[in-house]
């Protein structure tokens, strides 16, 4: 199986074991398959969890930070792009990476998950995406975004767009399976 790039958007939040856990567990994953982890570049919080899981399992990291946290980056990364703002942070992320992995996060993680969705939704990139479900923290997104597409907001089917996942290991499956690494 070929390595993969999978960008990551995530929280920098200190948040407790329900999150931590199986985001340890999905880290462990990428690193183990020998993918590399792109992912925001701080060492804070779930970022720092996540990119420790990958770096201990054998996985590569690749930062794209952002000026104003570039005090927060992590030490260490095998490589760390610093983007003048948010806006560049987001396309450097997404250019950079194979397939995209949605986690538990607050608005800026859902500001990337929509900017990806409405990039896939044009037909601008055609790389796959997945919803981790964690603890059922997007229950409420997924019932917004089926009902979007039962209501006629989205031209193409919603699987089309988002494989909703509520394991790190299915969610990792899809990504292989959809890339054609197997």
């Amino acid at each position: 199986m070929g390595a993969m790039n999978i960008c990551v958007f995530l929280s920098a939040a200190d948040l407790d074991e329900r999150y931590t856990r199986p985001a340890r567990e999905f880290a462990e994953l990428i690193g183990k398959a020998g993918h590399t982890l792109v992912w925001g570049g701080s060492n804070v919080g779930l970022m720092k969890v996540v990119a420790d899981g990958v770096h201990e399992a054998g996985g590569r990291l690749l930062g794209v930070s952002v000026e104003f946290l570039a005090s927060k980056a992590r030490p260490g990364a095998d490589e760390m792009v610093i983007a003048a703002d948010l806006a560049e942070r987001k396309k450097l992320l997404l250019d950079k990476a194979d397939a995209v992995v949605i986690m538990v996060g607050g608005t800026g993680t859902l500001d990337e998950a929509t900017e990806i969705l409405e990039l896939k939704k044009h037909g601008r990139t055609d790389k796959p995406v997945v919803l981790l479900n964690t603890a059922g923290f997007y229950d409420g997104l997924e019932q917004q975004f089926r009902r979007m597409e039962v209501e006629g907001f989205l031209p193409r089917p919603l699987s089309e767009l988002v494989f909703f996942a509520q394991e790190p290991v299915g969610a990792l499956a899809y990504l292989e399976e959809s890339l054609g690494h197997r």
